[in-house]
């Protein structure tokens, strides 16, 4: 037999011993868990939507001077931030208690940590719409503004009562109402009564074009004289803005005939006493450079804040030759209109006749 053909027998099989893990493997993958894990909490807190309003739009104000709790505590009063903690942490690690910013801002639904921090340290405010109507003196007007800017009411008083500051403006603390032509005007909540004067004035000057100068011109008028005139319309002719340019004619028609203007409105100004829905005899006597019986010519200053609807009647009256109107015996808030003082009287006795049926004396 050749030695091809003998069969070799395999020796015995050596046993594997596995290979004991190495402790530095088990410290890696419990690291790599670790920063999977604050990897993701940081992606939560970071990016994770964390404010919701409902579909209301809700606003925080920060004034001058807030330290970082204030601004957090305002912030969390409002009670849309779902994880208080978590946006604390953020707003630590976004060094926002350093930069605290004063302002108005909106917290919009969906915003992320990151988004809410950057908009609140940057101070990249939400302006605010500002409007004032229904005013008759310059306390209301104060208390209004002061809704919308961070100044006191007293602050703004002050300025409207200021002859150095008025004067500065163009205007006396008479007149000085006459720059306020009401509109709706975006400005930060932290403008201060000064600058908000100031915006005014251009607002005015803006709004007195070359156009409308040369309108009131035409009238005989000044552009102060416009709005003081456009007050009274408009106390006149509250319910129905499309007759303001007839009434307008009317009182523009006296003033060239060197007539007394007679106005109720101007009356009920002058006594103080905003309640009167009848002019009596006894208010007519009131002494009062506003009272418009007694004194011929526009009087000293508006006695509201008369709209821009009110101005455009004023500076593009109706023309006509009526001199006299009184209200309606209907109600309607319309008015009868006349040339001559004998249908006057005609019209205003029908209508006395109204108010004395329903028993309106005062």
């Amino acid at each position: 037999m050749s030695e091809m053909n003998t069969p070799v027998t395999p020796g015995p099989r050596r046993s594997r011993t596995p290979k004991k893990t190495s402790k530095w493997t088990y410290a890696l993958v419990l690291l790599m868990f670790l920063f999977v894990c604050f990897s993701y909490y940081v992606y939560q807190i970071v990016y994770t939507p964390n404010v919701e309003n409902k579909g209301e739009p809700v606003y925080v104000l920060i004034p001058r001077g807030a330290t970082y709790e204030q601004a957090m505590d305002s912030i969390e009063a409002k009670k849309v931030i779902i994880d208080k903690l978590s946006f604390r942490f953020m707003a630590k690690w976004m060094k926002y208690p350093q930069l605290v910013k004063p302002g108005r801002y909106e917290l919009e639904n969906g915003l992320t940590n990151y988004h809410l921090i950057a908009k609140l340290r940057s101070g990249d405010q939400d302006p605010v719409k500002l409007t004032y109507t229904n005013v008759r003196l310059k306390k209301d007007l104060a208390q209004k503004l002061s809704t919308f800017i961070d100044a006191s009411p007293k602050e703004i008083d002050s300025l409207l009562n200021s002859p150095s500051f008025t004067r500065k403006l163009g205007f006396d603390t008479t007149t000085i109402l006459t720059m306020f032509i009401p509109n709706t005007y975006e400005m930060y909540w932290t403008t201060s009564a000064e600058e908000m004067m100031e915006r005014m004035k251009k607002e005015y000057d803006k709004y007195w074009t070359p156009a409308r100068v040369a309108k009131a011109e035409k009238q005989g008028l000044t552009k102060k004289e416009v709005s003081i005139l456009a007050s009274i319309v408009q106390a006149e002719q509250g319910m129905h803005p499309d007759e303001r340019p007839r009434i307008a004619g009317v009182y523009l028609n006296r003033l060239k005939k060197g007539m007394l203007l007679q106005a109720d409105p101007t009356v009920v100004f002058a006594t103080g006493d905003f309640t009167i829905r009848r002019v009596l005899n006894v208010h007519l006597r009131t002494d009062s450079p506003y009272n418009t019986y007694r004194n011929k010519g526009l009087p000293p200053g508006p006695i509201n804040l008369p709209s821009i609807t009110s101005l455009e009647s004023v500076l593009n009256p109706e023309q006509h030759n009526y001199i006299y109107f009184c209200a309606k015996e209907d109600f309607s808030g319309y008015h009868a209109f006349a040339t001559n003082e004998a249908d006057h009287r005609r019209n205003a006795a029908r209508f006395h006749a109204a108010m004395n049926a329903r028993n309106i004396m005062k």
